[in-house]
């Protein structure tokens, strides 16, 4: 048997099998890079992708936790509810999910410890209307229904 596959391969193939796993091993850890470098091109449009589906799966959670740290903070008795959202973005952070957005609030009628101010009507007074312009930016961790504001600037919007 032998013989026959010595007149069928080289005799130095038979002689040096290290060889040949040496120049498969190469050949593997060649391959392996050229997937990883592959894989390394296709992550940045996966970014881009995947952003958007944070966007578009955990941005309406944080735009509540927003509102209801605007209320919290504000000294008046009445809710504030989004009339708009002007912006909004994920910051690049590979350690957690922060959104920034630029809101707009307007003042409601209801008071703002009630149960579903999404219902309330805006304040049809006019001296008693307000509404704001205001950047937020906030951490999440969604699956832990975690919610950290970061940074809050409100102003004022003269009717």
């Amino acid at each position: 048997m032998t013989k026959a596959l010595g007149t069928l391969l080289p005799t130095a193939m038979l002689c040096q099998p290290q060889r040949w796993a040496l120049l498969w091993a190469t050949l593997l850890l060649l391959l392996e890079f050229q997937v990883l470098v592959t894989r390394g091109k296709l992550t940045e449009e996966e970014d881009r992708h995947s952003g958007k589906l944070l966007l578009k799966n955990y941005l309406p959670a944080t735009v509540e936790y927003a509102m209801h740290m605007f209320n919290l903070e504000s000294k008046d008795i009445n809710a504030y509810r989004l009339t708009r959202i002007l912006n909004s973005w994920k910051e690049p952070d590979d350690s957690s999910i922060t959104f920034s957005m630029v809101l707009l609030l307007r003042r409601t009628e209801c008071g703002k410890f009630e149960d579903n101010i999404d219902n309330c009507q805006f304040e049809t007074n006019q001296e008693l209307n307000k509404e704001f312009n205001c950047f937020f930016t906030i951490t999440t961790e969604p699956w832990k229904t975690l919610f950290k504001l970061q940074k809050k600037i409100c102003s004022e919007i003269p009717l």
